[in-house]
């Protein structure tokens, strides 16, 4: 079970890696609110069918209290406010740079859970956080100074929103864990519910910026929305049988895959600083799950 729940994890850090680099490479003029809308849309139309025709196995979902259903709603709120933050992030700078910092979400995610969850808090995860921490540090480092990368990750507005994102996520993984084991709704459905749910929330934002000439790139958004249709599928999977302390570092992985693409095919500044704060990430995300 834990090596399956890895292995979902996994697939969906290389699919939502390449997602990351795709939205500065080829989606960059439209605005943010803009492709999650049209992205989750086209993911629903994929998704849809598996769904009706191939469900995962157990009921739909246990008993839906008024307080599930809050939290379902905070759920899809929380990832509407924080996917909205990284993508802004992503507009106003580097992919390499961005990466990193919003993929940082393990390191909010354990206190959430030593807090609400009763999981106990070993001393190699406390390394762990500050592995994340040193990570931002290096992300910021620009040669001007040894406290400069800490003015500039509170002060610079993508270290600003991409930190902000993560945050956020932190919280959504706790969220979605308790959804998937605590409520038990069905990995399948809930896939569905929040890629939904989260276009439904963003849909007043999106309708005001909607550009007049969108056809052209409804291809695109088409094979956009396959990939969140993976990419979402393969990582419900994964919260569905493991703690999200433990499926949130793999999933975060994506921010090497995302360093890698930006660097190299986008021909991004500092790539190799950029890859080592993605790497050490990774060190303080590992400890993280592991610890």
């Amino acid at each position: 079970m834990v090596g399956t729940g890895i292995w979902y994890a996994t697939i969906s850090a290389l699919l939502w890696g390449g997602y990351l680099f795709a939205l500065k490479r080829y989606f960059s003029e439209f605005p943010p609110a803009v492709v999650i809308v049209a992205a989750n849309a086209a993911a629903l139309a994929w998704y849809l069918p598996v769904v009706m025709f191939a469900p995962a196995d157990g009921p739909a979902a246990g008993e839906l209290t008024p307080a599930a259903l809050a939290l379902v709603a905070a759920v899809l709120l929380a990832s509407a406010v924080a996917y909205l933050a990284l993508l802004h992030a992503l507009s106003a700078g580097d992919v390499s740079y961005v990466a990193p910092l919003g993929k940082l979400v393990p390191a909010f995610t354990l206190p959430l859970e030593v807090l609400l969850v009763d999981e106990s808090l070993a001393a190699a995860q406390v390394v762990g956080v500050g592995f994340a921490t040193l990570a931002v540090y290096l992300a910021n480092y620009e040669f001007t100074g040894l406290l400069a990368p800490i003015r500039r990750a509170a002060t610079h507005r993508p270290a600003q929103l991409a930190l902000g994102s993560a945050a956020l996520y932190g919280a959504v993984d706790v969220g979605t864990r308790v959804l998937l084991q605590g409520v038990g709704i069905r990995s399948d459905v809930w896939a569905l519910a929040y890629t939904g749910g989260v276009a439904v929330v963003l849909l007043p934002v999106a309708a005001r910026q909607w550009p007049d000439e969108f056809a052209p790139a409804v291809p695109k958004f088409l094979v956009l929305g396959g990939v969140v249709a993976a990419a979402t599928h393969t990582m419900m999977r994964a919260f569905a049988v493991l703690p999200a302390s433990v499926v949130s570092p793999v999933l975060n992985t994506q921010a090497i895959v995302a360093v890698v693409l930006g660097g190299l095919l986008l021909g991004e500044d500092r790539f190799a600083l950029r890859l080592v704060a993605g790497a050490v990430a990774i060190v303080g995300i590992s400890l993280i799950a592991f610890g």
